[in-house]
């Protein structure tokens, strides 16, 4: 099993032709695949096997069969989650990323042990490790406290991971304030081959966040700057760094705030012009006008960081 590394991960966009079938482009950093970024919602089961697999073969090739790749396998139900990740695990995926179905989302809100049932039931059944992936603004409003995470990773060993897409450092605080500790380890130990991992899911509040126990960020940031992401990572891991760290993350959380509120159209059309990726997303979401883009794109702070970018 290859373990889920410490670092900066990077949620890898879903590139398409004009008839919206999926244009497959080399990996980088440790991918996510399959994510809210890659446009999970719009595939179907055979096009994120595809994914997987051609991920797998494009890390392969150059020469990185140690770095695993992190599939989403959430779905509507627990059996179509569960069915999901059967398909990760056949097409080459080492863990896969669970988010809370919303089109029901009142009715489980209503009751966290329905919430919790749904984890737990998925991980106890999958082939995989899985990471519970916490992100209210797409999953109708579903946020998970401490608490239920905690009883969640109590309740299944194959619970390896959190994604924290909420933005919560004291959440995370509380998390790993619990499962750090050497007593909680010896009761509930992992399946997997790493310690459990917090991370966290905007790259904006890495740095106070590491000091609490977060394993790292998976950002759409380090799709256009990735070595500036990786340069602040090594920066957290060094208090002599402090003043330089405090500076590149005052830096990347003004760029990354311009990277969300351009949301998946922005990042295609940012992709597409630096490096020639198709700008389309699946249908409905239409392609950020030029227009709209050019002023969005012209941003001081996102420059600033290219400008860095590319002296790295």
């Amino acid at each position: 099993m290859r373990p889920l590394p410490m670092g900066i991960y990077t949620p890898l966009p879903c590139f398409f032709s004009d008839n919206e079938d999926i244009v497959i482009v080399n990996a980088g950093t440790i991918p996510v695949v399959s994510g809210s970024m890659g446009e999970a919602i719009h595939l179907n089961r055979e096009e994120k096997k595809t994914l997987i697999r051609l991920t797998r073969v494009a890390l392969d090739e150059m020469s990185l069969q140690g770095i695993p790749i992190v599939a989403g396998a959430g779905g509507a139900s627990t059996r179509e989650s569960i069915q999901l990740c059967t398909d990760a695990a056949e097409a080459g995926a080492d863990y896969v990323m669970i988010i809370p179905p919303g089109y029901y989302a009142g009715a489980l809100s209503a009751d966290s042990n329905a919430i919790k049932k749904f984890f737990v039931d998925i991980a106890d059944t999958s082939p995989l490790p899985v990471i519970i992936y916490n992100f209210p603004a797409v999953s109708g409003g579903i946020d998970m406290d401490s608490d239920l995470i905690v009883q969640i990773i109590k309740s299944s060993a194959n619970v390896c991971g959190v994604k924290l897409t909420c933005a919560n450092v004291g959440k995370l605080t509380r998390i790993m304030a619990q499962v750090s500790r050497p007593e909680f380890q010896s009761a509930f130990p992992r399946s997997s081959a790493s310690p459990f991992r917090a991370i966290d899911g905007f790259i904006d509040f890495l740095l106070p966040s590491i000091s609490v126990g977060a394993a790292g960020a998976i950002s759409g940031l380090p799709n256009i700057a990735p070595k500036s992401c990786v340069r602040l990572w090594t920066l957290c891991q060094d208090s002599a760094s402090s003043k330089e760290a405090h500076e590149l993350q005052n830096l990347i959380a003004l760029a990354d705030g311009v990277a969300l509120s351009i949301g998946i159209s922005g990042m295609k059309k940012l992709l597409h012009r630096r490096f020639g990726y198709g700008d389309r997303p699946r249908l409905p979401l239409l392609p950020m006008d030029d227009t709209v883009a050019d002023a969005a794109l012209s941003s001081p702070h996102l420059k600033a960081l290219l400008d860095l970018e590319a002296t790295l």
